[in-house]
């Protein structure tokens, strides 16, 4: 069984799809949402040449982290970038010309197009309409019907990498498991390798869990780059540290186990090695789309969050982050466990019944 796993494991590491799948793939998604960080949904603002720049809703508008101001541009090619959609909107601050007519001191001229996203829209707007309160309060004073009073509590700051690298770390046990499975036990049963061990003195478990302790280190040594990247490139919440840290990794394990359930079905009904790729992607693509890899499941429609519920790969996300960012342990995480328990029980039975040794 050890000589089995020290050649599994060799096989994998100079295998460049298993190496992309479980290292490459997720760390580019890792790298470019660490890197973007929380500079994500800036609204790009062009500045008329005209605007009274000395204003202060100009002010407002320049303190905002929320805006990219262009001032930098020709009035022509902000009005291209305007009719492309580059910029959500051109503004013209009118003050100085304006006749003394009080209380009334600028005119904003908003300019967008039907390239204009509206979300970058309305948040443009809301920002102006906010900027112009503030002033309001300071030109002239009023009394309020109400005052806001806030506190606010200490907590963790919740950084993207905080939602990414679970789902990603998640996104590869599945894929490694169930291609690099697959793919495997096909090749070996259509080499007659498998018939020739099954004809050895070892006992067939044994090649099996051969094969899948190779599997299970080979993840293992994945996922500790891969959370240790996001630890101390990106700054991702370990709550616990190590303790943490080591619950992640036995989590991680767990979820391969029962993902490499799916490998070993796919093995078995498979006909041809080209009907692989397409019955893998039936398992792997959904779960990649819907199971919270990049977003919650929470922004699909109502009638698809159920659907999102039932996979697997949807609990093990779930159940990293509240490890990793809330800094709950394995034992308080009982409904997940119990899902994945139950999804490896069924997909078990069912790989029991289509393995084949020839």
């Amino acid at each position: 069984m050890w000589a089995i796993t020290k050649a599994s494991i060799r096989a994998m590491f100079r295998s460049p799809s298993a190496v992309v799948f479980s290292l490459a793939f997720p760390l580019v998604f890792i790298l470019v949402f660490g890197f973007i960080g929380g500079r994500s949904g800036t609204v790009r603002v062009g500045i008329d040449a005209q605007s009274d720049t000395a204003s202060i809703i100009y002010r407002q508008l320049a303190s905002t982290p929320k805006l990219q101001l262009v001032t930098n541009e020709t009035q022509a090619e902000m009005e291209d970038d305007l009719r492309k959609g580059r910029l959500t909107a051109i503004v013209r601050i009118q003050g100085k010309d304006l006749p003394q007519n009080p209380p009334l001191r600028y005119k904003i001229f908003v300019k967008s197009s039907t390239a204009t996203n509206p979300d970058e829209k309305a948040t443009l707007l809301g920002i102006l309409k906010t900027g112009i309160n503030a002033a309001d309060d300071v030109a002239y004073p009023r009394p309020s019907v109400a005052e806001v009073k806030e506190e606010t509590v200490p907590g963790r700051e919740y950084r993207p990498i905080d939602f990414i690298l679970p789902g990603q770390l998640g996104f590869s046990l599945l894929s490694a498991a169930v291609f690099g499975t697959a793919f495997l036990f096909f090749s070996l049963r259509q080499t007659l390798v498998l018939k020739r061990f099954f004809a050895t003195p070892i006992h067939r478990m044994y090649i099996i869990l051969g094969e899948a302790l190779s599997r299970l280190l080979f993840q293992s040594f994945g996922s500790i780059v891969i959370i240790g990247l996001g630890y101390f490139a990106f700054g991702f919440t370990l709550v616990n540290g190590f303790v943490t840290f080591l619950e992640m990794l036995i989590l991680c394990l767990f979820g391969l186990i029962v993902f490499m359930g799916f490998g070993f079905v796919v093995s078995g009904i498979a006909k041809t090695e080209s009907t692989i790729p397409p019955m893998a992607n039936i398992v792997t693509l959904p779960q990649f789309l819907l199971a919270g890899t990049f977003f919650s499941v929470d922004v699909f429609p109502a009638w698809l969050q159920p659907i999102c519920k039932i996979m697997p790969l949807t609990y093990l996300n779930d159940a990293l982050r509240k490890i990793a960012f809330e800094g709950l342990h394995l034992w308080n995480l009982g409904p997940q466990l119990l899902v994945l328990t139950i999804w490896g029980v069924v997909v078990y039975a069912v790989a029991v019944k289509v393995f084949r040794w020839e």
